[in-house]
Order: C-alpha cells, then structure tokens, then sequence
C-alpha cells in the first residue's frame, strides 16, 4: 500500500519510494533478527559485538557511528555486553577521557560460531535478487543514506510564515 497522501507527483513518488524502503527494511530485518534470540542478545548488541569483531578495538564515540546509536545509548549497550564478559573498556593512553572497547575472547568466540549462520540467513533473504540488482540496491542505498553528507543541491525556497 502507497502513501493516501494527495500532495504533488513528486511528493507522492518520494513517499512511495520511503515507504518501500523502510517496510522492506523492517520486514528483512525482522526475519533476521529473529535469531538474535537465541544468544540473548538485542540488535544492538549484536551490531556492537560485529562491529569489534570485524573493525578491531574501538572507542565508543566511533563504535556509536558505526552501529548508529547515541553516545549515551552506546554506553549502556557497552555496560551489558561487560557484565556478560564479551567486551571490555580500556582507557586510551593518549586520552585518559576515552575508553577503547575490544571484543574478549569469549566474545570473539561467540561471534566465530555464530556469524556464518547469521551471513547465511541475510545470503537467502537476498537471494530473492540476481547479483546485479544486489550490487543495485547496494548502490542507491547508499546514495540514500549519504544524501545528508552532500550539500544541498535543490532550490529549496522559504516561504513566510
């Protein structure tokens, strides 16, 4: 179902194509994630603990960026992840103010058995796709969520309020 929304054809085709976007997302996402469950884990504690494992030790400003999330969410997802000993905060040397986050052992060995059974999960949800519109989609997606990083090039006018 499309956006009930009488506005222009641009703004129709626009919110079409959002609406699209974002309940392909969720739906994807969904069926992912569902497994996450079985490690106790919240997506963002999966993000986080892929994102040490793949990128190596972090600060947390970094490791926010890179999961997006807050600073502050970060934290806590951190807090969690310690208490269950699958990362741990060190000071930065340089920097007595920043904390590097590493995956432990524990948590590189939980993300070795169970990431080929995550990556084969999102292999058969894209499966639905040929390997050019993958590449496709890869593209415009990122389009999309760089969009913001470019500078503005419609002629957006004002009007008075």
């Amino acid at each position: 179902m499309g956006t009930r929304y009488a506005g222009t054809t641009i703004e129709k085709r626009a919110l079409n194509a959002f609406i699209k976007l974002v309940r392909a997302s969720q739906s994807v996402s969904a069926r992912v994630e569902t497994h996450l469950g079985e490690l106790g884990l919240t997506v963002s504690q999966f993000g986080t603990l892929e994102a040490l494992f793949h990128l190596g030790p972090l600060n947390q400003k970094t490791l926010a960026g890179k999961i997006l999330k807050s600073t502050g969410n970060i934290t806590m997802v951190i807090d969690n992840l310690e208490k269950r000993g699958l990362v741990k905060r060190t000071r930065d040397e340089q920097d007595r103010r920043h904390y590097s986050v590493a995956i432990t052992r524990k948590g590189d060995a939980l993300l070795t058995s169970f990431f080929p059974k995550h990556a084969a999960r999102i292999v058969e949800e894209m499966s639905v796709l040929s390997a050019v519109e993958q590449e496709t989609l890869g593209d415009l997606c990122k389009k999309v969520g760089l969009q913001r990083a470019q500078p503005q090039k419609r002629n957006n006018k004002r009007t008075a309020s």
